[in-house]
């Protein structure tokens, strides 16, 4: 029998909201890998993950290689634009979806964790949000911009800085970029690719300063494109996975468990040595420097033999 090395790990996934996405991608390979799955899901979400989960509705997408179903110890309500109860806005606070749901800032997530569980080993970050998303970087606003590097990389930081200090020597946190951070990606706007550089940047400076203080590591997974419920926000997404399979190295679909089989390395001790990287898994995509399909290029530079 295969080696579980995650065996006896609990892994604390922030972002999960559906079965689509990589979060739930890398909680499946966590799990076969033996870790115990905790989720941070948005709080205006929550109750609705909760129902179609207890519903059945996510069983095909739990069942795992052995058949049994992917088990979670416990769902967080979760909004990381908020560190502390007092940052909170009134507005959010009497917002109906908040209403009886309390304890859903980063610090008292945490917190929480501690208190229920003594220490986590994983912490995963896989949420992001641009309010402006579908506006280019020139029409997006100082707050649409200053939203989006809140949630989608700040959010990273403040949960490192609040559950690192109950996570054990050894222990390693991931988060998710995309190659806009390097690249132009017309129509991925609204502050969203600053955001993602800031990520990758950040995933440098945390795996030195988190290293150096509690000896965790930090880590990076640079995707290629998904078609789930947040990517389609973006309103061009199928585009970008047909652009990606017709030029990049390898021309196949890109599949969530792919990203999920590297996450599970990268979060285990198979990669004790590995800290402050951002990993490509993209079908090589990354590495193009030509688009194939271009119609500038009369006859297509293919290889096949």
């Amino acid at each position: 029998m295969k080696e579980k090395s995650l065996l006896g790990k609990r892994a604390f996934i922030a972002g999960v909201g559906d079965d689509q996405g990589y979060g739930f991608a890398i909680a499946k390979a966590l799990a076969e890998e033996g870790a115990t799955i905790l989720f941070g899901t948005w709080t205006p979400i929550l109750k609705i993950f909760q129902t179609s989960w207890d519903m059945g509705k996510f069983d095909a997408s739990r069942k795992l290689s052995d058949g049994t179903l992917l088990q979670v110890e416990k769902v967080y309500a979760l909004d990381a634009l908020f560190d502390t109860p007092e940052e909170v806005p009134e507005d959010v606070r009497n917002n109906k979806r908040y209403q009886g749901v309390g304890g859903y800032t980063v610090s008292e997530v945490a917190k929480k964790v501690e208190e229920d569980f003594g220490s986590i080993d994983i912490l995963v970050h896989s949420l992001a949000n641009g309010p402006e998303v579908k506006k280019p970087l020139l029409e997006t606003s100082r707050a649409g911009y200053l939203a989006a590097i809140s949630s989608s990389s700040y959010s990273f930081v403040s949960l490192v800085k609040h559950f690192g200090p109950f996570m054990p020597p050894n222990s390693s946190a991931l988060t998710l970029s995309y190659i806009a951070a390097e690249r132009v990606i017309p129509g991925y706007g609204g502050g969203m690719s600053s955001a993602k550089a800031a990520l990758e940047s950040d995933t440098k400076t945390l795996a030195f300063e988190a290293g150096q203080k509690w000896q965790i590591r930090i880590n990076c997974i640079s995707a290629g494109p998904l078609s789930s419920r947040a990517a389609r926000a973006i309103g061009f997404i199928d585009k970008m996975i047909d652009y990606s399979k017709a030029n990049a190295p390898l021309e196949k679909d890109l599949w969530s468990d792919e990203v999920g089989a590297a996450a599970a390395f990268l979060l285990s001790e198979k990669a004790s040595a590995i800290t402050g990287v951002t990993l490509y898994v993209d079908n090589g995509l990354h590495a193009m420097g030509l688009a194939l399909n271009s119609p500038s290029i009369a006859t297509p530079i293919l290889y096949h033999s």
